[in-house]
């Protein structure tokens, strides 16, 4: 595949881009309100008397609220039997109710005054004592949970994960939709980016020209976006110093954006010109690598295995072992849905079982210390029937995108 060189100019590249959203749908309260459901629940089965949701995805799952993590306490109790107690500064409420889906009773602090003695106060009148659960959601920060124990020392809290995760990482079929569009509108602009590069373009451009065509098809932007030529492709997450784009380099670009709070996220790596045989060795093997995790991913299977076949195809040629270099230095997947990683992981010597409606992707990276990395990805989910790809694999490193398929 030679980009560039009768290739498209990035007015040319974003003229073929429209806005993709049309029919999709964000989630509604009665999704929501069997999401609580659902936990209550699981905090009954356990013997949790109730849970804390802190402000980011966790609230967002549960309740529709929109509220990002911040130094102020801001969340929601949830107790087994149903009852949602929003926490906040006094100032926020009228906010924190106009941005709710799920409606609760708020309760309020003052500046001067405690969060930490509020929430347990809160707690007691609910009936909850000190030898009874109380659920912390984990991505609540070090310095709200420091300062519940300390209000409350004796207060029995546990990790919520047992019910958030377990919650969140079987996606509903409206979840899926969400994605299934987010991912098809990365796609898109991965595509469109491909066509417009050029010999000396800078890696700040192509992540501008990325952005651009991300709010072309319907998104605020990129969620993130990485684009490393040569050498620093072979760091999976990127080098400090921009690049330019040179003959021969190894392109890889790893973006997504958000559609209704759901994440896309998609890697595809090619050859800027011509391809030699060590480049297009190695993208082989990565390819080969990506399907034999697909392949393992069947319902019931350990998600430790799917990255144990993975790493066996890189092995068998030669690579690793393990994590060594060159070879795999890292998982072959994570879950996604409201956050870019979230449970389960295909990692060694996870026994999650998989499930119908988890999410991950399927991203087995091969990094050649200083010459290349190449990361195909894509993400897949799980069906009754097995899994299925939310983004077709690309096709080869000469026509990543399928374009001149027979």
């Amino acid at each position: 595949m030679t980009l560039g060189v009768g290739g498209k100019t990035a007015a040319e590249a974003l003229a073929t881009l429209s806005d993709m959203t049309a029919g999709v749908q964000p989630i509604g309260i009665k999704e929501h309100q069997a999401r609580i459901e659902k936990a209550c629940s699981l905090m009954q089965q356990q013997g949790i008397a109730a849970i804390y949701l802190n402000a980011g995805t966790s609230l967002k799952y549960f309740t529709g609220t929109a509220w990002y993590a911040s130094e102020r306490l801001v969340g929601a109790l949830l107790t087994a039997t149903g009852e949602l107690h929003y926490l906040a500064p006094v100032f926020e409420l009228g906010t924190l109710k106009d941005y709710w889906l799920i409606e609760g009773q708020l309760h309020g602090w003052q500046e001067d005054e405690s969060p930490y003695a509020l929430f347990i106060d809160v707690l007691r009148k609910l009936g909850i004592q000190e030898n009874d659960k109380v659920g912390l959601d984990e991505n609540t920060a070090y310095f709200i949970a420091d300062g519940l124990k300390q209000q409350a020392p004796t207060q029995l809290f546990i990790n919520a994960s047992c019910i958030t995760a377990a919650c969140r990482q079987q996606k509903s079929a409206a979840e899926i939709a969400l994605m299934q569009r987010a991912m098809e509108m990365t796609l898109a602009v991965h595509q469109a980016t491909a066509s417009m590069l050029y010999e000396g373009i800078d890696t700040r451009e192509v992540e501008a020209f990325i952005a651009q065509a991300h709010r072309k098809v319907g998104a605020s932007g990129s969620y993130f976006v990485i684009v490393l030529f040569g050498v620093a492709s072979s760091f999976p997450h990127g080098v400090k110093e921009p690049q330019q784009l040179k003959k021969g380099d190894v392109v890889l670009i790893d973006t997504g954006c958000k559609l209704h709070d759901y994440i896309s996220d998609i890697t595809r790596t090619y050859v800027f010109g011509e391809p030699n045989e060590r480049q297009r060795h190695f993208w082989q093997l990565e390819k080969q690598a990506q399907a034999a995790a697909f392949a393992k991913a069947q319902l019931g299977t350990a998600c430790g295995a799917v990255d144990d076949a993975a790493r066996a195809v890189l092995t068998a040629a030669g690579l690793g072992p393990d994590y060594q270099l060159p070879g795999l230095p890292h998982r072959t997947g994570h879950g996604i849905g409201l956050d870019i990683h979230e449970w389960p992981y295909l990692v060694r010597g996870n026994k999650q079982p998989l499930l119908p409606g988890m999410c991950f992707s399927n991203e087995p990276m091969i990094c050649v210390p200083g010459e290349f990395g190449i990361r195909l990805e894509d993400h897949f989910y799980m069906t009754e029937q097995g899994p299925r790809w939310f983004t077709e694999p690309a096709y080869s490193i000469d026509d990543p995108f399928g374009l001149n398929r027979v």
